[in-house]
């Protein structure tokens, strides 16, 4: 992995999502991009404009105002400080400064990007719109690399917790994050496996065995009996130190591993990493 991408709202950083970003910049030896984003198109009020012979009305930042230049100031002393804390603990960064449509923004760049890193609280509207936020979820759905959801706390990872349900789509999460972490696979490794019969045939669990072995050294294989969404909680709630890796948040409205409100209800509770990726 080269180049992680962090959402930084530019006016109100995140000093935990940065310092977890700086975790895994030092442990993947990559380059944090953090990305300030600012919804300029909010802040837009009508403003009268002078054209030779003819006042006009245009809908534009104000930028003669000094609410304008109080927050250019406050941007630039947050980029400031990112900067000064990824140097202090050994981690390369840039940072872009994006105006526009946030998650527009966001998009367009994880194109070219291995990771995204987002809080789950990280917001542009001017009210309160939940956990995952409204841009939070539009990134899980639309963005072009994965995303890992940053820690309310972090204290370090003890184990990698893999949410299978025998689908491509959560299959394709483990291989990305296997891939994209290699420097985990000292790490304990327990395999999630939700069926409401409670079973998994021995023939799927030995194919499952054979490729990630060669990942992880350490691996514990878990079958829950029960309601896909019931057994995640109840086991997921119990962990500590846990980096949870699932499959995709869903294109359409439905999850593929499980309902689109279940998904976030587990983003609203979860202090611990969650790695969630596309098929």
């Amino acid at each position: 992995m080269k180049r992680i991408l962090l959402a930084v709202d530019a006016t109100k950083p995140d000093s935990q999502a940065i310092d977890f970003a700086c975790y895994i910049g030092r442990l993947t030896k990559s380059v944090i991009t953090g990305m300030f984003l600012e919804n300029f198109v909010a802040d837009e009020k009508p403003v009268i404009r002078e054209t030779p012979g003819l006042p006009h009305v245009e809908w534009d930042a104000d930028k003669e105002g000094t609410a304008f230049w109080n927050k250019k100031a406050l941007i630039e002393k947050n980029v400031e400080n990112f900067s000064d804390c990824c140097e202090r603990k050994s981690v390369r960064s840039s940072f872009r400064l994006a105006g526009g449509i946030p998650e527009k923004e966001l998009v367009t760049e994880s194109r070219y990007a291995d990771l995204i890193i987002v809080d789950a609280s990280t917001s542009f509207n001017r009210l309160y719109d939940g956990r995952p936020t409204e841009f939070v979820r539009s990134i899980l759905q639309h963005a072009e690399c994965p995303v890992i959801i940053a820690p309310g706390s972090f204290e370090g990872i003890d184990e990698i917790v893999f949410a299978y349900d025998g689908s491509k789509s959560s299959a394709f999460a483990i291989k990305q994050f296997a891939i994209l972490l290699p420097e985990l696979h000292d790490k304990k490794a327990t395999v999630l496996h939700v069926r409401k019969n409670g079973e998994w045939s021995n023939e799927e669990k030995q194919h499952f065995l054979d490729w990630i072995q060669n990942h992880y050294s350490n691996i514990g294989f878990r079958v829950i009996e029960g309601n896909t969404d019931d057994g995640l909680f109840d086991y997921l709630f119990k962990r500590k130190n846990s980096f949870i890796v699932m499959g995709a948040y869903g294109r359409s409205n439905i999850s593929r591993f499980f309902r689109h409100s279940e998904a976030d209800l587990l983003i609203n509770v979860m202090t611990q990493p969650i790695f969630i990726a596309h098929y």
